[in-house]
């Protein structure tokens, strides 16, 4: 999600590291702005952007039409449980903060909701250490798909996610919730896509099982659309 108004680091897994570093001088530009862009929650139904940044001049953020995606909808390259893994879920409860040891992250939630162009409303923007979840849909540990998005910078500095093309296969993250549990997963996969070719129904379908998408701007910024080309996506599943 691009953070507030855009990124000093457009994380991106296959981004090389001279890339990383123009994104992040971009990000130092005044006036920019960025965007998360959600194209589709199949849980609810319906189409979701989520925008993030304070544009110059009070700027609003393009909101590009989004795909509904049914329920039903089979997941291209869908992730199952492995063999033998025993199944288990969660009951439903506010997730309070995200801890991705890898990288850093000791965030607490705030809950996202729809506004009243069906657009989902980003994390405040001046907070750069602060990550969203749908509240109207899954929450972190029950079975389905969960959606958690975060900044990956502001015009002033980076972000929650800055580092979040650094998580791969197989490392883990926490989600601590209302009730005192701990919903632990580990990522599946990471996946960079551009926004104008964003798989809605791989992303956000819905899943037999308890899963989590962690969801930020990747890709180079482009200054025309005052933009970041990509989203990327991390795809969890709880252990």
């Amino acid at each position: 999600m691009a953070a507030d108004p855009s990124s000093p680091d457009s994380p991106s897994p296959d981004s090389p590291p001279e890339a990383r570093a123009e994104r992040s001088r971009a990000a130092q530009d005044a006036g920019r702005g960025g965007r998360l862009t959600l194209w589709g929650v199949a849980i609810v139904f319906i189409a979701v952007s989520v925008l993030g940044g304070h544009r110059a001049g009070g700027d609003v953020p393009r909101a590009p039409g989004g795909t509904t995606v049914s329920a039903g909808t089979e997941r291209p390259g869908a992730r199952q449980p492995g063999t033998g893994q025993a199944e288990r879920s969660l009951t439903r409860a506010t997730p309070t903060r995200l801890v991705i040891p890898k990288i850093s992250v000791d965030a607490p939630f705030t809950p996202l909701s729809l506004a009243s162009t069906g657009q989902l409303q980003p994390p405040p923007g001046a907070d750069t250490n602060l990550v969203g979840w749908y509240a109207d849909g899954v929450t972190p540990g029950e079975k389905g798909t969960a959606i958690i998005a975060g900044h990956v910078d502001t015009v002033t500095s980076a972000a929650v996610f800055a580092n979040l093309y650094e998580l791969a296969p197989g490392d883990r993250f926490t989600v601590d919730r209302a009730d005192g549990q701990k919903a632990e997963f580990v990522v599946d996969d990471t996946e960079t896509f551009a926004k104008d070719a964003f798989p809605s129904d791989r992303v956000y379908a819905d899943a037999d099982r308890p899963e989590a998408r962690l969801i930020t701007c990747a890709g180079d910024y482009d200054h025309t659309v005052r933009d970041y080309t990509d989203n990327l996506v991390v795809f969890a599943h709880l252990v």
